[in-house]
């Protein structure tokens, strides 16, 4: 008997959400994914039961861009044990491990319920040192819940309970937008957190507020005129903390630009209906043609590494300094060191005098090779990965247009012709968009961005608009032409 066989009872009986059974008018769509937007929020801000007020030191730290949630709330493992159930299975899959076969209805359902009970088990283990290591969750020394009194391990319990309910309701709110809403819950999370940090990151009422800091160097002499040029007025202007955040405020609008452009460039192949007719059309192969969607797979590997180094530091009372060095919370030294991605300026301007004391310049540029590294070849692996695991591949994006009627002009209607034409293009611009996304990212976190949002987070956020405007007026077009619907098969 195979693990399929033996799995089989479990995973097809996995709780799921039912597809719509025919077309889904837009504006349910649209109701769902803002419904399920305000639940996040709503969920987000439900402090947990029994934590102590000071809250504790956040384990994700600048990962939460990209893995969304709220440290010390419901949502306090976010989507991350989505991302890291992905990543397995896309190892697992890109190995051939599984055995299973995405166009057979079975494996399909197996697959489904194993990505599932994959979350459910990594929710778990992600709540586990969250709550019972450190003091990342410390709880209330005593909490009254009407004539019982709990302390100690009882609330600890009680918080990881919550903490793992929170995480399972991330994983059936993000199957509700895929299957009946506009994108993919993932990537309306990304979009809610980013979009919130922004907004603070502007309109903030203190000297982390772009408006509010320039208000400040205008009205209260912070920086003369004649000192504007000057080593300290132009560190107060462009990059320091609290002042003018020119540099964040250039990075940021750059990110735009360049996303929304490069979203733009692609490979156009025509295409022309084998029964209709006039009826044409084209086959647009995109410079980022995997999405940004597989940086998150990428950063969350980091952000894996850097979760284990801090239970590690907490756990480990003399922890080897080649293994990691910890300055009030913050790695400075070793192994966790020079794998901890470039989240900000200050992490290696060390002209500034932001950087800890005792690191070399040589241990910076160490850091910023081994994250380029990381996250250009990581880029391009999990882009090859996503492509292949969600069907964009060559040979399913041949039998796709096979389906749909359409052929390549001077070919024959053969789905194997049509995959010799797609290998010319699809690989070579998969690795070139992940890659490049890869260095971007980089780039945006080392020069920092308004509101302190992780590179990676903006770069998500903006091409995840991108994406779903793009769907939004699909969706549309689709709607206005009903017949459209039964020609890419969307009915």
């Amino acid at each position: 008997m195979g693990w399929k066989e033996a799995a089989e009872p479990v995973l097809t009986r996995m709780p799921t959400v039912t597809r719509p059974d025919g077309h889904v008018p837009f504006k349910k769509k649209l109701g769902w994914t803002a419904g399920i937007l305000v639940l996040y929020f709503f969920l987000t801000n439900i402090t947990l039961l029994g934590i102590h007020p000071q809250g504790g030191e956040d384990l994700f730290g600048q990962f939460r861009t990209i893995l969304a949630g709220e440290h010390g709330s419901l949502m306090q493992v976010g989507i991350g044990p989505i991302v890291t159930a992905s990543i397995v299975l896309q190892l697992l899959g890109g190995a051939n491990l599984l055995g299973l076969d995405t166009n057979d209805p079975r494996d399909q359902v197996l697959y489904q319920g194993l990505q599932k009970l994959l979350v459910i088990v990594m929710t778990a283990l992600t709540a586990l040192p969250m709550v019972f290591a450190g003091g990342f969750l410390p709880p209330a020394d005593v909490l009254q819940l009407g004539s019982l009194t709990l302390v100690g391990t009882q609330i600890q319990t009680l918080m990881f309970i919550q903490i793992f309910i929170g995480g399972i309701l991330i994983l059936y709110m993000d199957e509700v937008v895929s299957k009946w809403g506009v994108g993919s819950g993932v990537g309306l999370f990304i979009i809610a957190g980013v979009s919130q940090l922004l907004v603070s990151g502007f309109l903030s009422m203190s000297d982390e507020g772009f408006f509010y800091s320039w208000y400040q160097i205008l009205f209260t002499n912070e920086v003369t005129a004649g000192s504007w040029l000057s080593r300290e007025g132009f560190n107060t202007l462009f990059i320091a903390d609290g002042g003018g955040q020119l540099l964040a405020l250039a990075t940021t609008l750059l990110i735009f630009g360049i996303v929304v452009y490069a979203e733009s460039v692609r490979v156009e192949i025509p295409l022309s209906h084998a029964r209709v007719k006039g009826a044409r059309g084209r086959f647009p192969v995109k410079l980022i043609y995997a999405s940004v969607l597989p940086m998150i797979l990428v950063r969350a590997v980091q952000a894996n590494i850097q979760f284990m180094g801090q239970i590690l530091n907490s756990q480990w009372a003399t922890m080897p300094t080649w293994l990691g060095e910890y300055s009030d919370g913050q790695v400075v030294g070793g192994f966790f060191y020079y794998t901890a991605p470039i989240y900000s300026p200050n992490d290696w301007m060390w002209w500034t005098g932001q950087v800890p004391a005792g690191i070399e310049v040589w241990q910076i540029f160490l850091r910023i090779s081994v994250d380029l590294t990381f996250m250009v070849i990581g880029g391009a692996i999990f882009a090859i990965f996503w492509v292949e695991t969600t069907n964009m591949g060559p040979e399913a994006t041949a039998k796709q247009i096979q389906n749909s009627g359409m052929q390549i002009p001077g070919f024959r209607q053969n789905a194997g012709v049509v995959e010799k034409v797609m290998e010319r293009y699809i690989p070579q611009v998969t690795v070139i968009g992940g890659a490049l996304v890869g260095l971007l990212a980089v780039w945006a976190n080392m020069l920092g961005t308004i509101g302190a949002v992780d590179g990676t987070g903006l770069l998500l956020a903006v091409s995840i608009t991108y994406k779903l405007y793009e769907e939004i007026a699909e969706e549309q077009l689709m709607e206005m032409h009903p017949m459209m619907r039964q020609m890419f098969g969307r009915e």
